[in-house]
């Protein structure tokens, strides 16, 4: 079972709107996808959050977006910023990336983002959504989520 980002925000606002602003403090974060022998392969990755949607758009035959063709499973790790504050924590999202080919979607992406031409672009379904962060520097905190279930908050000192 996995759901898009409109669906995961209206089923978790407040861990969806933490995740966004994360992603949104910095431009670039880390993308994680499966090499054809299965090992991953990280990557550099400007992400967008439009119209209900987790995009990922990337160069035209770059390694990532091959690796997506071949099997769409990923890991998105937001950028831990040029200190160890971690304001608002730290995010990792995982699921799947569905390329979108479709003239009408591409063109609505290209109004907004203006990507270098050409480019592939996948809409995500979330499997997972983590959230670490420590709370008054006693605990270590981690909320997880996973469709079908509410989020679960682990604690640990």
């Amino acid at each position: 079972m996995a759901m898009n980002w409109a669906a995961f925000t209206a089923t978790e606002p407040e861990l969806a709107g933490l995740a966004a602003g994360r992603f949104g403090t910095f431009r670039h974060h880390v993308l994680v996808t499966l090499r054809r022998d299965g090992s991953p392969r990280t990557s550099g990755l400007e992400v967008r959050f439009l119209h209900g949607e987790l995009w990922l758009g990337m160069m035209r035959d770059s390694l990532k977006a091959l690796d997506l063709r071949r099997d769409p499973r990923f890991v998105l790790q937001s950028n831990p910023g040029p200190d160890t504050s971690l304001t608002g924590g730290d995010v990792r999202i995982g699921g799947r990336a569905i390329e979108v080919d479709d003239p009408e979607a591409k063109g609505a992406y290209v109004k907004e983002v203006e990507p270098p031409q050409p480019f592939h672009l996948f809409r995500t379904e979330l499997t997972e959504v983590v959230r670490t962060f420590v709370e008054g520097d006693r605990y270590l905190v981690t909320q997880v989520w996973r469709p079908g279930a509410p989020v679960r908050t682990l604690k640990r000192t």
